[in-house]
């Protein structure tokens, strides 16, 4: 409603005439169960004063009450419309709404809208009474055969007008039967007894239904016969035995069993087959009765090998459980074919053959290999075909022919050329075959290779070596090449190596050899001056052999010493008006070479000469030379402004050489640093002050070759360390076995100044008392008092408390005052002799303890004891405190 009052004041609103639904509102009838397209009421539109068209799908029911599908309305012509039944909702006027308020709403295109409203009442109609279930399609019903008559079925039906179900129905049959009767209230009955092979088998029965206003429905009804099975199959095949071959394939039928059964003569289709003998060969269609091959026959193998022979029972039954039920006996013979070609453990052999083997050896015999698995003759037998292969050919045959023995029959040398061109190795085929058809074959692949044997001997190809290398050849030189060969095929590898020599001064292993080309290099540069020829003894090795050869390789003596003279750095000072051509102060150098001739030497001054002022003589041809001053010092004038001249002097090892062999030789040059300093006259320069300053410069330089120094030192270091250490420890092992024993609680008096030092040696005894378990007794054999011993510790005490060790009194440095005492401690009677005194104390202290120990380490007994020691030490019995 509220939707309704919303469009009608748009309608007023805009002003307009109003468009209108003529006709409506209105209230038509419809009648239940209409079909699809059944008028309900026809109206029309008309339109406002704009003549503005309706909009297409307009006027709609857009709304219902209650909610319902089942109206639509259609365009008749014009303006004129209809409502009509859609068919989308069944119209029931017993189950479902009676009345209906349908909505219908329209508009045209400038917006002006009406809605109205059609009420439709559903009217009854009497309907056709209707059968439940399936049975209103139709019901297929069974009786067994035999039964006795009586109740079959209730056949239902229902009033769809009757909602209360209070108002009986009747029933009855449309075509009347002799065998089956129907009862008003739907019951079917059978009036006969049905035997399935002599009568019909199935009756179409029509039932109808009446309504107390006379409407009338019918369905059918199809009563089938059952047939009772009560006859028993009977075999209609006729084969009992059968003869098969093995190897089948599986699914192969081999046989066709058929029954038949009197209850439906002419059909087995009631049948079910099956065997009843456990077996794994054959299996039945238990509808068919075929027996079909399950697994593989194998006349060759297992127990068909000796008996081929198969028996079955097979079992037919009518297909309903706890039918009827027969059996027969069936038997299947397998018969063996040649269906196995000879076969071998191995189809590829491989053999290896000295060279210098014999003709007419036997290389193999293949009747140890090969068989037939086939169970008779002739098809488990075979032969062998005549070899065939590359090489083979005059070398290899089969004697007798086709037994498949292979023997030598040619030369098998391993350096022969032919053997060479066929590599030695010999491939060839041979067939193994059936001699039954269908003559199966294998292939059997024999290669024979020749075993090379050591016929020769591994030699190097000169008697010896000599070889040459400079001194200025860099370590990894090529010195030299050395080969050895052996003329036994195949060529075997050899592994070179140095077995002795090559050792220097500088290096212990001088040269390298290549193991696998023989190639000798160095390992560090060679010095002649070192040592000039070195003696090698190379070896070669292959896997057979081991051969040796001397290698002398020279070492060419090379300009690559540098020289050294003496001094290598010196200062000078000269007065300034020092006279030209004067050895300076005297100085003169001494050069070495250690590969060159004194008369080689060649000085000449680089840079700091300035002016020229200075010249060595001789300038070459000797290995002494001294300094010269050449031109004089001219200050005044100003040609000289330094004073301090540092000169760089090179020695060069050059002067015997040619010009051309200059450019070719390798030369070596030392060098000298000298520093001179010219002194002013003083007569002549008065206001100058010469300060000479002579500086010693000290450089450590390390060498590598000097590796050996810090090593020495350390190892030097840690055995003086070790030495000390030792010494210590024998030194306080010393002090230890000859000092006295002392305790902080016993202290030697002091001495007083002019009093003689008593050099008696005090010995303390100190015995710990601890709380032990003595499960012993024993006497002791000096004062015949009983103690108390532990057998495990050697721990003893007095039995009696009573008892206990006495007291030694140690006489003090003057005689008079007591020392003190310690319970359990012994001290030296007064007049024991300096000879008592010198045992040590840890011996003494070991004697007097009662836990004293035999040399066995067990604890002691007084038996164990020394008697001498004990009638010294054993103290005797005082009477307890």
């Amino acid at each position: 409603m509220k939707g309704i009052v919303f469009l009608l004041l748009l309608d007023a609103i805009s002003g307009r005439e109003a468009l209108r639904l003529i006709h409506l509102p209105a209230t038509s009838n419809v009648a239940e169960n209409s079909p699809p397209e059944t008028p309900v009421h026809k109206f029309s539109v008309n339109l406002s004063a704009s003549l503005a068209p309706v909009i297409p799908g307009l006027p709609l029911i857009i709304n219902s009450s209650p909610l319902t599908d089942a109206f639509k309305v259609n365009w008749l012509s014009g303006t004129d419309f209809e409502v009509v039944t859609s068919g989308n909702e069944q119209l029931d006027y017993e189950m479902g709404p009676n009345i209906f308020d349908l909505q219908i709403y329209v508009k045209d295109d400038v917006g002006v809208s009406d809605l109205q409203i059609l009420t439709v009442q559903v009217t009854d109609v009497n309907e056709l009474p209707q059968f439940q279930g399936n049975l209103a399609k139709g019901l297929d019903l069974y009786i067994v055969e035999g039964a006795n008559p009586g109740f079959i079925y209730q056949v239902e039906a229902f009033d769809p007008e009757n909602t209360n179900r209070n108002i009986p129905l009747s029933y009855f049959l449309i075509f009347p039967s002799t065998n089956f009767a129907l009862s008003a209230n739907g019951t079917l009955f059978s009036t006969t007894e049905f035997d399935f092979e002599a009568g019909h088998k199935r009756f179409n029965l029509v039932v109808g239904v009446r309504d107390s206003q006379g409407l009338e429905a019918s369905t059918t009804l199809q009563v089938n016969i059952v047939n009772i099975n009560d006859e028993t199959p009977r075999f209609t095949s006729p084969a009992r035995v059968y003869s098969i071959p093995e190897e089948l394939a599986s699914g192969t039928i081999v046989a066709n069993i058929t029954a038949e059964d009197p209850d439906d003569k002419g059909s087995t289709g009631f049948l079910l087959y099956s065997i009843t003998t456990a077996n794994s060969y054959f299996m039945i269609n238990q509808l068919t009765g075929t027996i079909q091959v399950a697994h593989r026959l194998d006349r060759d193998a297992g127990p068909l090998r000796q008996n081929p022979t198969i028996s079955l029972e097979v079992l037919v039954k009518d297909r309903p459980s706890g039918g009827q039920e027969n059996r027969t006996q069936i038997t299947f013979i397998v018969e063996d074919i040649n269906d196995n070609p000879p076969t071998c453990t191995k189809f590829t052999f491989s053999i290896m053959v000295p060279e210098r083997a014999a003709k007419g050896t036997s290389l193999l015999d293949l009747n140890k290999f090969c068989s037939d698995d086939d169970s008779k003759a002739p098809n488990n037998q075979f032969n062998f075909s005549t070899p065939s292969g590359v090489g083979g050919s005059g070398r290899f045959s089969q004697d007798p022919a086709g037994s498949g023995k292979i023997v030598l029959t040619g030369d098998l040398d391993y350096e022969n050329t032919s053997n060479l061109a066929a590599g030695n190795t010999y491939a060839m085929i041979i067939q193994v075959q059936d001699v039954a058809p269908p003559y199966h074959k294998n292939n059997i692949y024999i290669y024979i290779l020749t075993k090379p044997e050591n016929e020769f001997s591994l030699v190097f190809d000169r008697p010896s070596y000599i070889f040459n290398v400079s001194e200025l050849r860099p370590a990894r030189t090529r010195v030299g090449q050395v080969r050895a060969t052996d003329k036994d095929f195949p060529p075997s590898r050899v592994v070179y190596s140095i077995s002795s020599g090559g050792a220097s001064l500088q290096s212990p292993n001088m040269f390298w050899i290549n193991p696998q080309t023989g190639e000798l290099q160095l390992v560090t540069k060679a010095d002649y001056e070192t040592t000039p020829v070195y003696i090698l003894r190379i070896q070669a090795t292959n896997s057979e052999d081991t051969s040796s050869v001397t290698v002398t390789v020279n070492v060419l003596e090379e300009n690559d010493e540098k020289p050294i003279c003496t001094p290598n750095s010196y200062f000078l000072a000269i007065p300034v008006d020092l006279r030209v051509g004067t050895n300076i102060q005297n100085f003169k150098l001494t050069c070495i070479d250690l590969d060159s001739s004194p008369r080689s030497f060649r000085y000449s001054i680089g840079s700091g000469n300035v002016n020229s002022h200075f010249t060595f003589s001789p300038s070459a041809g000797s290995n002494v030379t001294s300094l010269l001053l050449a031109t004089r010092f001219d200050y005044a004038s100003g040609l000289d402004k330094i004073w301090d001249y540092k000169l760089l002097v090179y020695i060069t090892d050059d002067n015997l050489l040619s010009g051309r062999k200059k450019a070719k030789a390798h030369i070596e040059t030392g060098t000298v640093t000298l520093s001179i300093s010219v002194i002013p006259d003083p007569t002549t320069i008065a206001t100058t002050t010469t300060k000479i300053i002579r500086q010693v410069l000290r450089e450590n330089v390390y060498s590598p070759s000097a590796w050996y120094v810090p090593f020495v030192i350390t190892l030097g270091s840690i055995l003086l360390l070790g030495l000390l250490v030792s010494l210590f420890v024998l030194l306080a092992k010393a002090i230890h076995r000859h000092c006295p024993c002392k305790t902080g609680k016993h202290k030697k008096p002091a001495v007083k100044k002019g009093e003689m030092k008593n050099t008696q040696r005090e010995v303390l005894v100190e015995t710990i008392q601890m709380n032990s378990v003595f499960d012993g007794e024993a006497i002791d054999p000096v004062t015949g008092a009983v103690y108390e011993f532990n057998s495990k510790t050697g721990a003893r005490k007095w039995k009696y408390s009573s008892l206990q060790m006495p007291r030694w009194q140690e006489p003090s440095p003057h005689g008079a005052a007591p020392s003190r005492s310690v319970a359990g401690e012994g001290a030296r009677p007064a007049g024991s002799t300096g000879e008592q005194d010198g045992l040590s104390c840890k011996a003494q202290a070991e004697d007097a303890s009662p836990g004293s120990r035999n040399q066995d380490g067990k604890p002691g007994t007084p038996k164990s004891r020394n008697t001498a020691f004990m009638s010294r030490a054993s103290p005797q019995l005082q009477p307890g405190k």
